[in-house]
């Protein structure tokens, strides 16, 4: 049984996936800019908040747009 109520499954949604997308980019981003050193840590947990705060909304604003576009792309199913 879930803690959130049903009807926010796409906040939910949008949450974790920018959660997890903005740490791995801002993760990448941040290493190729600054290199393996003892200040990468710090720096990425920065870079991260802040890509997220942007992320978050963002996500929530694409994701039903390319969930049409991807409906576009692809073929319905077969019946």
């Amino acid at each position: 049984m879930g803690m959130i109520p049903h009807r926010f499954a796409h906040a939910a949604f949008g949450l974790c996936l920018s959660m997890m997308m903005s740490a791995i980019i801002s993760g990448v981003a941040t290493l190729s800019a600054v290199g393996l050193s003892a200040a990468l840590p710090g720096i990425w947990v920065l870079a991260w908040l802040k890509s997220w705060v942007v992320a978050f909304p963002a996500v929530l604003v694409v994701a039903p747009l390319a969930r049409r576009m991807a409906g576009r792309l692809t073929a319905p199913p077969p019946l």
